[in-house]
């Protein structure tokens, strides 16, 4: 240490070799008995386009391999993940902190709707508010032996979004869109701001993408071209999966039965991802 150091990090330049202090350094550090491996982050540029549909799926997909799965639902104002995976129980703690609710198959979910007295109960909060609480779902809750959290993120590029890119270590995001072109101009901001953040972009997954005729067996584009491969070839990103409309999904939803869809829809994502957690274990 310098003998001129006055212990005040604030006053000496930005390559003191004995600064302590990053000012630019938001990164929270997960509750002291949490175990986590990787953390996936679920974002689209809009609502409406199937972003909780594609956490609760990749979340039961990585499940079905074997992997101990996890859901970070914070999308606070619009929680959708305990109605998928039908959970009617709320969170509990002890002296220690908060304990995730467990699905039928063994999936640790965090929501608000898991806190509120009543699910219907509007989170009428401003965005400083929402964003701690979002972050207090990293710091607070005890996630144990999880080898893939998955964070269903707002839709958007607000508070919460930057909050979870700079609070919390996400190792990739997956964007979700649908084929409107209106969607994917949105999704390019989505996928532009992830970049400001320096956080790895896995892929895209178009929702939506088609309707086949259960009597034709034909393919018809309700929403009109896809426009998905736009945009991957101009920021050099991989479509990942392109999922139907097959009303079997959100019946499965509404009913909380998430977990016994079919479909393989989502299994070139689940390859990436096991890449990725091969490379920790290694």
């Amino acid at each position: 240490m310098s003998e001129k150091c006055n212990m005040s990090c604030s006053s000496c330049s930005e390559n003191c070799s004995e600064r302590k202090e990053n000012k630019n350094d938001f990164s929270e550090k997960p509750h002291e008995m949490s175990s986590i491996k990787k953390v996936i982050g679920i974002v689209s540029g809009k609502g409406g386009v199937g972003k909780s549909l594609v956490t609760s799926m990749l979340a039961v997909t990585m499940n079905r391999k074997g992997y101990h799965t996890a859901v970070l639902d914070a999308d606070i104002t619009g929680p959708s993940i305990p109605k998928a995976f039908g959970i009617k129980e709320k969170a509990t703690g002890n002296e220690f902190g908060l304990l995730p609710v467990k699905t039928k198959t063994g999936i640790d979910i965090m929501s608000v709707n898991l806190l509120l007295e009543n699910d219907t109960d509007p989170v009428v909060w401003r965005g400083p508010i929402i964003a701690g609480v979002v972050k207090q779902f990293w710091t607070d809750v005890i996630w144990s032996d999880v080898d893939f959290m998955f964070i269903d993120m707002p839709p958007g590029t607000g508070d919460v979004p930057l909050t979870v890119f700079q609070s919390i270590k996400v190792d990739g995001i997956i964007v979700v869109t649908s084929p409107q072109e209106l969607v994917s101009m949105i999704v390019s901001k989505a996928v532009k701001m992830a970049e400001m953040m320096n956080i790895p972009i896995l892929g895209l997954v178009e929702n939506m993408s088609y309707f086949k005729c259960t009597e034709c067996s034909k393919e018809h584009k309700i929403f009109g071209d896809s426009h998905i491969e736009e945009i991957a070839n101009k920021y050099n990103l991989k479509v990942l999966a392109k999922l139907p409309i097959d009303p079997k999904i959100p019946a499965a939803c509404d009913k909380g039965m998430i977990e016994l869809y079919e479909g393989d829809w989502l299994d070139p994502v689940a390859e990436i991802l096991e890449r990725r957690i091969e490379d920790v274990n290694k």
